[in-house]
C-alpha cells in the first residue's frame, strides 16, 4: 500500500520551515499532499489560489509532492485521498502541546489516520507564517524565511 501523507496548514505564506519538513518526510512517504486549509471564517494575507501557486511553484520539480485545498475536517480530506498520515512540524514544546492535542482528536475521529510529527531544524525554530507575515505587511524583507524560488514581491496580498 502506497504511503500518503496530507501536511495541512494555511501556509500563509509558506515558509522556508514548511519546506524543510516537507523535504525531510519525502524519505518517509511515497506521496505528500500539502493541503491549503480554506477557512471562510479567518482573514488570509494571501488568497487561496496564490497560496497554492506559492507551493506549487516551489515543488514544481517533485513528482511524489501534490498541492491541494480543503474546508472542513482535515481527518474527512484524509479518508477522500486515501491518506493514512498527517504530517507536522514542531518548532517547540508549545507547538507540541497544540499538535498533541489535535492529534489526539483527529485519531478519535478516524482511528486509521496517524499523525507523524517531525522537529524543525534549529535554525528554523524562530521562524513561523505570523512574524513572516507581518514582515511582509511592514514592508519588510522577509525573503530569507522563504523557498529560495519564491519572490513574494511578485504577489499580492489581499490586504495589501
Amino acid at each position: 500500500m502506497k504511503k500518503v501523507a496530507v501536511f495541512p496548514g494555511s501556509f500563509d505564506p509558506f515558509t522556508i520551515g514548511h519546506e524543510g519538513i516537507v523535504k525531510r518526510a519525502l524519505s518517509l512517504f511515497d506521496e505528500i499532499i500539502i493541503a491549503v486549509g480554506a477557512n471562510a471564517l479567518k482573514k488570509s494575507y494571501y488568497s487561496l489560489k496564490t497560496r497554492k501557486e506559492i507551493i506549487a511553484k516551489v515543488f514544481q520539480n517533485e513528482p511524489r509532492i501534490r498541492v491541494d485545498h480543503y474546508e472542513g475536517l482535515t481527518v474527512d480530506f484524509c479518508r477522500k485521498n486515501e491518506a493514512r498520515y498527517l504530517l507536522r512540524g514542531l518548532r517547540t514544546a508549545a507547538d507540541f502541546e497544540f499538535e498533541r492535542a489535535i492529534a489526539q482528536v483527529n485519531k478519535a475521529l478516524d482511528t486509521d489516520v496517524e499523525s507523524v510529527f517531525l522537529l524543525t531544524i534549529p535554525e528554523h525554530t524562530p521562524i513561523n507564517s505570523t512574524i513572516v507575515r507581518d514582515i511582509i505587511r511592514s514592508g519588510g524583507d522577509a525573503s530569507k524565511f522563504v523557498p529560495s524560488v519564491i519572490r513574494l514581491k511578485d504577489y499580492k496580498g489581499e490586504d495589501a
